[in-house]
């Protein structure tokens, strides 16, 4: 399994790429945005993008199954799935790209045995990739420029600079920003926000609103192979399972001492009370 480990590894950021590219040739044509029935609009680069994904995924001959955001809404994905699969968005920021902003990614995942072992989040409109290695390291690259390893940022808890979601907002967050000492509240659209907790560019991302697992497994695989984690609201790490696609209310903070990141954050009780609350309403 490592030598398939390896492979893989060394193909994710280019078939991240590729769909990207796909998806800017698709917006330069435009798109036009549907409704999928749980309310969330969908593109023809959505489906494109994720169409190729599967093509060059099925390419490296691993057997690993893929479960993928627009197969799953049409019922089509993968159900017994035992051991390693992909969790594919091969367009998360999808109301990002309809309105015209460039905050969307391509988000691409292996999952084994319930946690996340490797990723790539490409930004097709920068053309800039994050990714994790066979090793445990986490890059970063600018097209055709030389990767650069990336690690998280030790924070200053008299000052941390805070990512949250520039679609999603909810009063409990506003809460939660209340109990900290923020310097900064950094907006980002998609996966952009784990990955900017990745490389440094900020020290945590509270999430208390609904995700979905091909959401955040490639940016928590770069964060953690970056030092940083997923924590759910009790503390216990965040998982993927194929009969769970939806998450519960997690955090992603970089570096800190200690084994409880909640705690040195200051959110050992506060944010798992109002994580509680959301979970259980």
């Amino acid at each position: 399994m490592a030598d398939m480990m390896q492979r893989v590894a060394a193909e994710l950021p280019a078939i991240a790429r590729h769909a990207g590219d796909l998806i800017l040739e698709i917006q330069r044509q435009g798109a036009q945005a549907e409704t999928k029935s749980d309310g969330s609009p969908v593109t023809r680069a959505d489906r494109e993008a994720e169409a190729l994904i599967d093509e060059s995924l099925a390419a490296l001959s691993t057997g690993w199954p893929v479960i993928g955001e627009e197969a799953s809404a049409a019922g089509a994905a993968p159900r017994d799935v035992q051991g390693a699969f992909f969790l594919v968005d091969p367009l998360d920021g999808t109301r990002e790209f309809v309105a015209g902003r460039d905050e969307f990614t391509v988000n691409i995942a292996l999952v084994v045995d319930g946690l996340p072992r490797l990723g790539a989040v490409h930004q097709p409109t920068s053309g800039r990739t994050w990714w994790s290695d066979a090793a445990g390291a986490a890059w970063r690259a600018d097209r055709n420029e030389p990767p650069q390893l990336i690690c998280v940022a030790t924070p200053d808890t008299a000052g941390l600079r805070v990512v949250a979601s520039r679609s999603h907002r909810h009063t409990r967050m506003d809460q939660l920003l209340a109990l900290l000492r923020v310097r900064q509240v950094l907006h980002y659209g998609s996966s952009l926000k784990l990955v900017a907790v990745a490389d440094g560019s900020a020290d945590l991302y509270p999430r208390l609103t609904p995700t979905m697992a091909w959401d955040i497994a490639a940016g928590h695989a770069v964060l953690q192979a970056a030092g940083g984690d997923v924590t759910c609201w009790d503390g216990q790490p965040l998982t993927y399972h194929p009969a769970r696609l939806r998450n519960p209310p997690f955090i992603a903070c970089g570096a800190v001492d200690g084994s409880d990141r909640l705690a040195a954050y200051g959110l050992d009780q506060s944010f798992r009370a109002l994580a509680g609350d959301m979970g259980s309403s």
